[in-house]
């Protein structure tokens, strides 16, 4: 791979030679998919669409790829490492786009991401099918951060909850006509296919997208300001909480007297880390820009730890076929779009508040509701209606804290507060699985990466209620967090 930093030469000409990007303004009529914006608004819409592709088909694809590579054993490595060193290039990614623009790390990320599926689509040993998620890792961490950065320089604040709202609409069609795709092109092209396919399908959004973006949101801030060099600290830090990120993974994934060294190691390197890359008072839900940033890792932490555990109650509990189980949750991509347009709404920006309080009340009822089909006589559908309504409290918080975090930011840190929320959410996924995990072996539930379901028929009802009530405490405790997002001024 090419260095990622320019070179001191490279920063000085772009300084000189390219002005600084406007300021996102709008006529108040003009909307997303208006003349100003619809080159851009329809790229990076295409972008978010194919990642939503390639998140909810390698999933479908991935079992097939594991066995014939013969590293089932492996198998959770492949997610892991995605994850690992998503969460180091999305610190890379935030103070990448605040130094230059979000151009070069947007290709890069696009660049690394379609490099990633390449190698893994085309490995003949397991250990370089994960080394391909790794890159893709690298590749999607740059790319989210960097798109964050594009909507604040590029999209006024009247247009973000819309663009914002598009982005959750992305991933609907895929979340249902993903996973049968990839099962058909898996079945009768082969598992590499899914892979090595995608690639292709990302140059038509990224050459839409990467002339609108040099124009409305390249370059520095302020060229007149000298360019600060990276924070060779935080990057540090970044890479702290990835390894600690994956040692915490192994040590949940194997429950024995020796994973406590590396789940030891991974909080000892987690810890600082994290301290040291989210705003202070995060973890005590300080006003403002920290609460919004916990809430966000609070929200999607509870949320798809249980949501990971849905398929496998309903498989192993009610007898569902793993098609059906996975289709009971179909439904929610749909609601998902429907709160996040809700919160788009310009009649909703006074109300964000409460909006954020009764997404995250929606939430809690979900996910408690959920392991009410460990009772026999509570109809299998039940999953469904609960799973729906979560969606939809999930859709206006997700949305709604992406744009309160662009809202409390100054153009020049978007790029640092977005890579903060993106590892606030992936972190909080990982640290929240880990422990349902343990919890669920703890109480006779077996292997979290089980694909036995012979042996995971004999799991106790209790190892799944001991997944879902804590995490429906967690979104509680989200209820309590979202009350401190709006900043108080003079005591109003």
């Amino acid at each position: 791979m090419t260095a990622l930093e320019p070179s001191d030469a490279d920063v000085a000409t772009e300084a000189a030679t390219e002005a600084a990007p406007p300021v996102a303004t709008d006529s108040g009529q003009d909307g997303i998919l208006g003349k100003t914006h619809r080159a851009l608004s329809i790229g990076i819409i295409c972008v978010v669409l194919l990642i939503a592709f390639e998140a909810t088909a390698v999933g479908t694809a991935m079992p097939v790829a594991a066995r014939e590579l013969r590293g089932v054993s492996l198998y959770a490595f492949a997610f892991s490492a995605y994850f690992t060193t998503s969460l180091f290039a999305m610190v890379l990614s935030g103070q990448w786009a605040d130094r230059s623009g979000p151009l070069r790390p947007l290709v890069t990320g696009i660049t690394a991401f379609a490099l990633g599926l390449l190698l893994s689509g085309t490995a003949g040993a397991m250990w370089l099918f994960i080394a391909g998620r790794a890159v893709q890792g690298l590749g999607g961490g740059l790319v989210i951060v960097a798109l964050y950065v594009v909507v604040s320089r590029a999209y006024s604040e009247r247009l973000r909850p819309a663009i914002m709202a598009a982005f959750a609409a992305s991933w609907v069609i895929p979340s249902v006509v993903g996973p049968l795709a990839s099962g058909t092109v898996t079945e009768h092209l082969g598992w590499r296919w899914v892979f090595v396919g995608i690639p292709v399908l990302v140059i038509l959004p990224l050459a839409t997208a990467l002339p609108a973006i040099r124009q409305m949101a390249s370059g520095p801030t302020d060229p007149a300001v000298p360019v600060p060099a990276f924070d060779r600290r935080r990057i540090r830090l970044a890479l702290a909480i990835s390894l600690g990120a994956g040692l915490l993974q192994y040590a949940g994934q194997d429950l024995t007297w020796w994973s406590l060294l590396p789940g030891a190691a991974g909080a000892a390197l987690i810890v600082p880390a994290v301290l040291g890359l989210l705003p202070h008072g995060t973890y005590r839900a300080a006003r403002g820009m920290p609460s919004v940033i916990l809430l966000r890792g609070v929200a999607a932490g509870s949320f798809i730890a249980a949501e990971s555990f849905v398929p496998l109650m309903l498989v192993t509990q009610r007898g569902l076929s793993p098609t059906l189980a996975g289709l009971s949750l179909a439904v929610g991509g749909a609601t998902w779009a429907l709160g996040s347009y809700i919160q788009s709404r310009p009649r909703m920006e006074p109300h964000r508040e409460r909006l954020l309080m009764g997404g995250m009340v929606l939430v809690a009822v979900a996910i408690a509701a959920a392991p009410s089909v460990l009772i026999a006589s509570v109809p299998v559908w039940v999953v469904g209606v609960a799973w729906a309504v979560g969606c939809l409290g999930m859709g206006a918080v997700i949305a709604s804290t992406s744009v309160l975090l662009l809202k409390l930011s100054p153009p020049e840190e978007a790029g640092t507060n977005s890579a903060a929320l993106q590892i606030s959410d992936g972190l909080s996924n990982v640290l929240l699985l880990a422990a349902g995990g343990a919890a669920f072996a703890a109480l006779g539930g077996g292997a979290v990466g089980a694909h036995d379901l012979t042996a995971a028929n004999a799991s106790h009802p209790a190892a799944f209620a001991a997944v879902f009530l804590p995490m429906a405490a967690v979104a509680l405790a989200g209820v309590w967090v979202a009350t401190r997002v709006r900043v108080v001024r003079d005591g109003v």
